[in-house]
C-alpha cells in the first residue's frame, strides 16, 4: 500500500500528538488523530484520559462541517464497539469523512479489523500500516495485554561501573545523579504499575510514587496531573507493616501473598491496601501469576523496581520485556551488592542474552535500554 510524502507528514503529526497522553491515558492506548480536507488541517486531537473522548471525537469536534469529505489519519484503528465511550466509526461515519489512514490495527479483539471493516460498508476508504513501528512503540503494554493477557515489564537497574547497587553496608543514597532520577519519574509516570518485593519496602519504606507536578510532563496540567502508578509490593508471607509509607498514597497499593492469613489480610486492608492470593512453588508467590491478574485489571505497563533477587527471578522466568540501566561512573567495589541475583548460570550456553536498544547520556550517568533475546 503506498502512502504520500503529505500523507507520512499527517501521520507523523498524529504520532506527535498520541505522544501528549503518554502520562494520563492509562489504562486505554495513547492515540492522536488528524483531520485534513484540501490539504489543510482542519481538525486534531488526541485522547487524554479513559472515559473521556477518543481522539478521532476531538479532531471531528475541532473540525466541525469540515470534516465532510475530510481525510482521517490516526494512530489505531478507530474503535467500533461501546466501551466507555460510544464507537468512534459511528461518529466518523456520521461526520461524512471520505477516508481513514491508520498507523496499525487495532490489537483488542473486539476492534482488530471490523473497525476498518465497518467504515468500508459506509463507503469511506481505508489504508492502513503507515508509521505502524512506531505508533506501536506508544502502546506495548496495550498491545502485550491483548495478544498475551499479560502487560509489558520494564526492570529499572542502577548500577556502578563495576556492576553495583549499594555497598556491602547496604548503603546506596545516591548512585545515579538527580537527572537519572527524575528520568526515572518519568518512567514511573507512564507505568500502570510499580512492582517491588517485601525486602525493598523493609529495608527502604520507599513511596514508589510519581513526584513530578502538573506540567513537569508534555500533556499535562492542573486538570490532568500525571498519571499515580498502582503499587504492587510481592509479599509471599505477608510481612508488610501496616504502617508503611506507600499504603497512604494515591493509587492504590496490591500486595501479593502466597497463602492467606485473615488477621494480618484483615490489618493490611484496614490501611488501604487490596490483598492479591497467588500462590507459586516452594510457598512463594507466583509472579508470572500475579503479572496475569494484573492484566486482567487492565494493567499495561509494570515498572519493576527492586532488590537483586526479584529482578532475577523476572529474568530467570522470562518475564522481562525490557531492561532500563542506569551505570554510574564510579566504582563501589567487589565486596558492593549485585545488579541481580541469577544463580545457576555456569557455562557460558547459560547465560542470557540482551540486545541494545539505545544508549544515551542522562546527566552524567549512562541509559541503556536493553532487551532479552527470548529464545
Amino acid at each position: 500500500m503506498s502512502f504520500s510524502a503529505a500523507d507520512h507528514r499527517h501521520m507523523a503529526r498524529a504520532l506527535q500528538l498520541a505522544e501528549l497522553g503518554l502520562y494520563t491515558t492509562d489504562p486505554n492506548p495513547r492515540v492522536g488523530c488528524v483531520l485534513v480536507r484540501d490539504g489543510r488541517v482542519v481538525g486534531e486531537g488526541f485522547h487524554r484520559r479513559v472515559g473521556e473522548p477518543h481522539a478521532e471525537r476531538i479532531a471531528l469536534a475541532a473540525a466541525g462541517e469540515a470534516a465532510r469529505g475530510a481525510t482521517v489519519y490516526v494512530t489505531l484503528e478507530p474503535c467500533c464497539h461501546h466501551g466507555r465511550t460510544p464507537p468512534c466509526t459511528d461518529a466518523l461515519i456520521a461526520a461524512g469523512v471520505a477516508e481513514v489512514v491508520s498507523a496499525m490495527q487495532d490489537p483488542n479483539p473486539k476492534v482488530s479489523g471490523q473497525g476498518h471493516a465497518q467504515l468500508a460498508a459506509a463507503g469511506i476508504s481505508t489504508r492502513c500500516g503507515l508509521f505502524e513501528e512506531e505508533a506501536a512503540a506508544l502502546n506495548p503494554g496495550f498491545i502485550r495485554r491483548m495478544q498475551t493477557r499479560r502487560p509489558f515489564v520494564r526492570c529499572k537497574l542502577a548500577m556502578s561501573l563495576d556492576g553495583r547497587t549499594a555497598m556491602s553496608s547496604g548503603e546506596s543514597q545516591w548512585i545515579t545523579s538527580e537527572v537519572a532520577r527524575r528520568d526515572v519519574q518519568r518512567l514511573r509516570a507512564r507505568s500502570s504499575a510499580i512492582l517491588t518485593g517485601i525486602g525493598t519496602i523493609l529495608a527502604d519504606d520507599p513511596s514508589l510514587n510519581v513526584r513530578l507536578s502538573p506540567g513537569e510532563l508534555p500533556g499535562t496540567d492542573d486538570d490532568y496531573p500525571p498519571h499515580q502508578p498502582l503499587r504492587v509490593v510481592l509479599d509471599s508471607g505477608l510481612r508488610m507493616l501496616a504502617d508503611a509509607r506507600l499504603l497512604s498514597l494515591p493509587g492504590g497499593t496490591w500486595i501479593v501473598a502466597a497463602g492467606s492469613d485473615p488477621e494480618r489480610q484483615a490489618a493490611l486492608e484496614a490501611a488501604g491496601a487490596h490483598v492479591e492470593i497467588v500462590p507459586g512453588e516452594r510457598g512463594r508467590a507466583s509472579l508470572a501469576g500475579a503479572l496475569e491478574r494484573l492484566a486482567a485489571c487492565e494493567v499495561n505497563e509494570v515498572l519493576i523496581e527492586s532488590g537483586p533477587k526479584l529482578a532475577g527471578t523476572a529474568l530467570r522466568e522470562r518475564l522481562v520485556d525490557e531492561l532500563i540501566i542506569y551505570v554510574a561512573p564510579h566504582l563501589m567495589g567487589h565486596e558492593g551488592r549485585e545488579l541481580v541475583n541469577l544463580p545457576g548460570l555456569t557455562t557460558m550456553a547459560d547465560r542470557l542474552e540482551l540486545a541494545f536498544v539505545d544508549v544515551r547520556p542522562v546527566g552524567t550517568d549512562l541509559r541503556i535500554t536493553a532487551r532479552p533475546r527470548q529464545s
